[in-house]
């Protein structure tokens, strides 16, 4: 069990990760460029959840290959595992864009 909280631990913060170094670099490039970096920080955020998510996962066609042996083979502790996987992934990217919009100062929904 340990192993399996640890991975769930590292899917939620590389997610995490993903979601504030993506937009915070993203800012960066649009001030080198220009533009304006909240908007475009707040943009990148909200586009690469799903990116985010996909990274800590580590490839999508293994989470895929799991759930589908969870369904169609009955191996319901492995679908579980791996749902697990994907909703702390998820939580990590949205509380990562949650955290950018409360420095924006913005309402997250």
């Amino acid at each position: 069990m340990p192993g399996f909280v640890s991975n769930i631990i590292l899917n939620f913060f590389i997610a995490l990760g993903v979601v504030l170094g993506g937009s915070v670099f993203g800012a960066l490039a649009a001030t080198l460029t220009n533009q304006p970096p909240l908007k475009t920080m707040m943009t990148v955020a909200d586009n690469i959840k799903i990116w985010a998510v996909a990274v800590a996962l580590g490839g999508t066609f293994s989470s895929f290959r799991v759930l589908e042996q969870g369904l169609f083979k009955g191996e319901v502790r492995s679908l579980v595992r791996q749902l697990l996987y994907v909703f702390f992934a998820m939580g990590g990217a949205q509380l990562g864009y949650i955290m950018l919009c409360l420095i924006k100062g913005r309402n997250p929904n």
